[in-house]
C-alpha cells in the first residue's frame, strides 16, 4: 500500500492494514493451538497443517471456483492431520514435540509434492468487506479493506472466551487440561477429549493457511509461510491460553510484521530490511521471558508438558 501521498501518516496506516493482513493465520492457528493446549497436548506440527490446507484450499478453488470450498476442504485435511496426531500421540511413551516436528515434515513434504500443478493456475480469492468506502483516501480505503476470515477469527476468539467458562464442553476441556486423574475420576476419557481437542486445532490451523493462498499473498507456492505456525505456540504462550489474548496477540505481531513494508511506503530505504525481521525477534523476546526453571506459566493447563 502507497502511503507517501499522506506523508508520515501513511506509516500508522500501513501498519494497521498490515496488522489486520498478517494477524489473521495468527488468530486462526493460535485459537487451534489454545484449544489443543488446554487439553493438556502440545502440537508443534501446526506449521506443516498450515501450509497443507494452503495447498488444499488453493487446488480446490482452482478446481470448483469456489474459494469457500476450498477452505472448507482445507479445514477437513486439518482436521485429519490433526486426528493422525492425536491418535499417534495417545500411546505411552510418545512425546508430543517429536511427533509433531515429524508431522510438521511430512505435510510440508505432502503439500509441496501434491501442489505442484497448482502454482501456476489462479485461484478466486476469498472476499473483503470495504469499511473505508466512506473515505476518499485511497490508502484508508485499502487499509479499511477487512477479510471476511479476519472478522471471523474476532467472533471465534469472542465465543472460545466465553465457551471456556461457561460450557460443559469448556468445562471437560479444562478439566482434562488441569489433571488427567480428576478428568478419569470424573468418568471423562482424556485420550478421547484430547484426540478431538487437537482435530479442531488442526481444523482451524489449516483455515490459516486458506487465508495465505486465496487472499494475502493469495497464490500458492512452497515458500507462502514464513513460520506462522511454529510463531503461533510462542504466541500462545503469550497470550496465557485466552483467546482473546491470542487475538490480540496476534494484531501485535501483525503489526510487527508489517512494519518493513510501512516503512519502505513512506521513503525508508536503508535499513528498513531489518525491521522484517521483528515478528521472529519478537517471538524470541517471548519464549526467553516466559521461560523460568523456578516458576510456573500463569494460566497453563495444569496437564501440558514437553515431556511425558
Amino acid at each position: 500500500m502507497e502511503a507517501t501521498g499522506i506523508g508520515i501518516w501513511g506509516v500508522p496506516i500501513a501498519i494497521f492494514a498490515g496488522a489486520i493482513r498478517v494477524s489473521t493465520p495468527f488468530i486462526f492457528v493460535s485459537l487451534g493451538e489454545t484449544i489443543t493446549e488446554r487439553s493438556g497436548r502440545i502440537n508443534l506440527g501446526l506449521e506443516g497443517t498450515l501450509v497443507f490446507g494452503a495447498m488444499t484450499a488453493y487446488a480446490i478453488a482452482v478446481l470448483s471456483g469456489s474459494p469457500w470450498l476450498g477452505v472448507l476442504a482445507a479445514m477437513a485435511t486439518g482436521a485429519i492431520f490433526g486426528l493422525g496426531h492425536g491418535w499417534i500421540c495417545k500411546w505411552p511413551k510418545v512425546n508430543d514435540i517429536a511427533i509433531g516436528i515429524a508431522m510438521m515434515q511430512f505435510g510440508l513434504g505432502f503439500a509441496f509434492f501434491l501442489g505442484k500443478p497448482f502454482i501456476q493456475p489462479a485461484a478466486p480469492h476469498l472476499p473483503s468487506i470495504p469499511f473505508g468506502a466512506w473515505s476518499n483516501l485511497p490508502q484508508l480505503q485499502a487499509a479499511l479493506n477487512i477479510n471476511v476470515l479476519f472478522i471471523l477469527g474476532g467472533i471465534l476468539a469472542l465465543f472460545l472466551w466465553w465457551a471456556f467458562r461457561n460450557t460443559r464442553i469448556g468445562l471437560v476441556l479444562r478439566v482434562v487440561g488441569d489433571s488427567t486423574d480428576a478428568a478419569r475420576a470424573m468418568g471423562i476419557s482424556p485420550d478421547r477429549v484430547r484426540l478431538l481437542a487437537t482435530a479442531v486445532g488442526g481444523s482451524l490451523a489449516a483455515v490459516g493457511g486458506a487465508y495465505l493462498s486465496l487472499y494475502y499473498p493469495g497464490s500458492w507456492n512452497e515458500g507462502i509461510s514464513s513460520g506462522q505456525g511454529l510463531m503461533a505456540v510462542a504466541l500462545v504462550i503469550f497470550a496465557r491460553w485466552n483467546p482473546i489474548g491470542c487475538f490480540l496477540a496476534a494484531l501485535l505481531f501483525g503489526g510487527a510484521g508489517a512494519l518493513g513494508p510501512a516503512l519502505q511506503s513512506v521513503g525508508v530505504t536503508q535499513g528498513y530490511y531489518l525491521f522484517y525481521a521483528a515478528p521472529y525477534v519478537l517471538t524470541l523476546v517471548i519464549l526467553i521471558a516466559t521461560s523460568s526453571p523456578t516458576r510456573s506459566l500463569a494460566g497453563a493447563p495444569g496437564a501440558l508438558s514437553l515431556t511425558k
